[in-house]
């Protein structure tokens, strides 16, 4: 919960326009990221790609759509949403540039996307095995992107990709970037792709070697 908590207090820093556009929740678990959409009256779709996490999630939000979609592979789903929402799910793929493309697909306005990254400076997926657990890789592989492999695939597939200048309050999320080892500890990065310009100060177009908590 604290996790949660430290992440969503810095995307709603960052002066986003999120307020009642349409959102697709990919990764949603059993929902502990949901109520941040429903408290700000956007419609919502709320996805997992486990069977067991998709049930809970249907359970709870009975009201709302929801739809399993597995990102392992390509989803028979097809509605654009204005916004697209993947917090904590990325790094849990063993195709992270599929998942990317299929994000993009569906996604008519802002990605929304925190990962665990590789603190290397190559363009690295580094797939990495991940335990059988219903919060881990559903493959059981997952991978550790660099940062620069993240930005740079994002450039691919939407005109304006953004780092943010801040970072939550929390040891997962570096301040300084120099000199990080891989493989020591989890190190997470958030990103905002757009099919618009987002004018923010709260965003860089390039990606620091050093950031600031918000």
């Amino acid at each position: 919960m604290r996790h949660t908590l430290r992440r969503q207090e810095h995307l709603a820093s960052l002066g986003l326009p999120i307020a009642e556009r349409s959102v697709l929740e990919l990764g949603a678990g059993i929902g502990d990221h949901t109520t941040f959409f429903i408290d700000r009256d956007c419609p919502l779709c709320v996805t997992d790609g486990r069977p067991e996490l998709y049930e809970i999630l249907r359970d709870r939000f009975s009201w709302m759509r929801t739809a399993q979609i597995d990102l392992d592979e390509e989803p028979d789903f097809s509605d654009p949403y204005e916004i697209v929402y993947a917090y904590g799910l990325l790094y849990h793929l063993n195709d992270p540039e599929r998942a990317l493309r299929t994000m993009s697909r569906l996604c008519s306005g802002m990605l929304l996307l925190e990962t665990c990254v590789s603190p290397k400076t190559d363009l690295s997926i580094n797939l990495v095995k991940e335990d059988d657990l219903p919060s881990q890789a559903r493959s059981g592989t997952g991978c550790r992107p660099s940062r620069r492999w993240v930005f740079e695939t994002l450039k691919t597939l939407f005109p304006y990709v953004y780092v943010t200048r801040t970072q939550p309050w929390h040891p997962e999320f570096p301040l300084d970037w120099r000199g990080l080892e891989h493989g020591k500890g989890l190190t997470r990065s958030v990103f905002v792709a757009s099919r618009e310009p987002l004018d923010l100060p709260t965003l860089l177009a390039e990606l620091p070697d050093v950031q600031v908590r918000h």
